[in-house]
């Protein structure tokens, strides 16, 4: 018999229209990558004019950066509502509508830019390329309306903690307040670089800018953006996971640590993106890479913890030996299978961010397509899997729809097309890469050089994971489609409980003023001295712009 919706309508809209506009930018940044593979794969050549950077272009700020803060916004407002009381108050959700209409503004300026040629400067838009100045107050839009959704999540967050004074709060809240403090530590590098040095350099008020400054700032707040991805999806691994594979979390102190521990030690890293170049002395490029590393261990906690909470689910379950509990896991629910081909992912992911971040190693695959697998691994595995793992349940939850087999079936199809398509992409990247391909390149013959020669079989396997990627993605379109037509009913929206009392968590951990003040301090001391360095006592001379499209 069809259930009510339990979801409130108003909420389900906002998160609805979220996840919707983050599935349009994915379908759109998907068809240009899979050009761009085929075009670097020699299987294709674009027609009018359009070129391999304008894909690459497209490709990247459409789904690293549309997709993902998207998708993140409305699975972190379901969440917020769904554990702190089911209803969003009025503040909360007026600043969630505003917060995606800046956005939205914001995204549709820049695809028109990028589509128009005029802002072909690559995701990571380094200067002295130079976009029109459309394109830098497009990104700026984006960034302040992420802004304010945040506020919204904070005040959702604040309102239930002055309801319920003496209570740890909600495990799913806590994380996404950590995430966007996170998201705002993070965001002051681009927001500072877009709006004093972009927009007045590409308006014409300024004739130079500082190129190892922004670069500098972009990077501040470059691989922070990682982590932000990441949050969410360690969100569901702890969350929700547990709740799918009927069991509970392992720990909810260790899980709020780890977010803590995220905040402190992702940002003030970002020069071991800049170890090959000149300008920032060895000393400061050595601190950032010892803190680097200081991020494997909120990593390794949340492996620990994901796979403890298998065993102990597995063994309450009744399976016995070594692996038992293994044989336990609902293999054949996408809610799960999703998120757990993107842990197994990120494995070999976080492998690979280790060597990027070791000045001699890094030294040896910086600027090849080494990097650009490795990327493909973290945010386009194990960040966009679990997402589609989360779309599954998510979509029939907050619509009043119960989730049939048949649309599971399709999503346990969908997910394995696209983990088969990463494994065939990205393996070519990181061994082409090792071979000496170039990265952010279209032509990579080198004249007809031996050595070059030898790329083009893995380029075509690029291509060839692209186009399997590609179908994923429209057996994806095909299950949202029949996600709006599945019987009314219910769908669970899954919150784990953790294994032991919530009341034994640390009330330090939220401390909020405490964690942010360290982060601050750890901020300071690693790029205080350089960024004073490269403003006021040795100041690079400064670049004019230039448009090589």
């Amino acid at each position: 018999m069809a259930q009510t919706q339990t979801f409130d309508r108003d909420d389900a809209k906002l998160v609805l229209t979220h996840v919707i506009f983050a599935f349009v930018a994915l379908m759109i940044g998907g068809i240009a990558g899979m050009l761009q593979g085929m075009v670097r794969g020699g299987m294709f050549e674009m027609p009018g004019g359009i070129s391999y950077y304008q894909l690459l272009t497209a490709h990247g700020v459409l789904m690293a950066l549309i997709f993902t803060t998207f998708f993140i916004v409305g699975f972190m407002f379901s969440g917020v509502s769904k554990v702190t009381g089911g209803k969003l108050t009025s503040t909360a959700r007026g600043l969630g509508w505003a917060g995606f209409w800046l956005m939205a503004v914001g995204t549709a300026i820049g695809t028109v830019m990028i589509l128009a040629n005029e802002a072909t400067v690559l995701y990571t838009f380094y200067a002295p390329m130079k976009a029109s100045p459309w394109f830098y107050v497009a990104l700026a839009l984006v960034v302040v309306g992420s802004w304010l959704s945040g506020a919204g999540m904070i005040a959702q967050y604040r309102s239930w903690r002055e309801n319920n004074k003496g209570k740890i709060s909600p495990l799913f809240a806590y994380m996404a307040v950590a995430t966007m403090v996170l998201w705002y530590v993070a965001t002051l590098g681009v927001a500072a670089t877009v709006l004093f040095q972009f927009i007045p350099w590409s308006f014409g008020w300024v004739d130079k800018i500082n190129v190892l400054l922004s670069r500098t700032l972009f990077w501040y707040f470059g691989h922070p953006l990682v982590y932000f991805w990441l949050m969410p999806v360690y969100i569901c691994w702890y969350v929700v996971v547990p709740k799918v594979i009927g069991g509970k979390m392992f720990s909810d102190a260790l899980a709020r640590l780890a977010f803590i521990m995220f905040i402190v030690f992702s940002v003030p890293v970002g020069f071991h993106h800049q170890l090959m170049e000149p300008g920032i002395t060895p000393f400061w490029k050595f601190l950032q890479v010892i803190l680097t590393f200081a991020v494997v261990v909120p990593s390794l906690i949340t492996a620990f913890a994901l796979f403890a909470t298998f065993e102990t689910t597995g063994r309450a379950k009744g399976y016995k030996g070594l692996f038992g509990w293994f044989r336990a896991l609902p293999w054949k629910d996408v809610r799960f299978l999703g998120p757990f081909l993107g842990m197994v992912a990120f494995v070999p992911g976080g492998i690979g961010g280790m060597i990027n971040a070791s000045h001699q190693m890094n030294a040896l695959v910086h600027n090849t397509i080494w990097v650009t697998g490795h990327f493909h691994l973290t945010v386009a595995t194990a960040v966009a899997i679990t997402f589609f793992g989360i779309a599954y349940w998510l979509i029939p939850a907050i619509t009043g729809r119960r989730l049939t087999e048949a649309v599971n079936r399709l999503g346990v199809w969908q997910v394995s097309l696209w983990a088969f398509g990463i494994l065939v992409m990205s393996g070519a990247m990181h061994i082409s890469g090792l071979m000496g391909a170039p990265r952010r390149t279209s032509d990579t013959t080198y004249n007809g050089n031996e050595i070059a020669a030898q790329w083009d079989p893995y380029n075509l396997l690029v291509a060839i994971g692209g186009v399997i990627l590609f179908i994923s993605l429209i057996v994806l379109a095909v299950a949202l489609v029949k996600m709006f037509q599945m019987p009314k009913g219910e769908t669970e929206y899954p919150v784990a409980e953790p294994l032991q009392p919530v009341e034994a968590t640390p009330r330090w951990l939220e401390r909020w003023g405490v964690w942010i003040g360290v982060t601050a301090v750890l901020i300071v001391i690693a790029y205080a001295f350089p960024i004073a360095d490269q403003l006021f006592l040795d100041p690079a001379p400064g670049a004019k712009g230039y448009v090589l499209w």
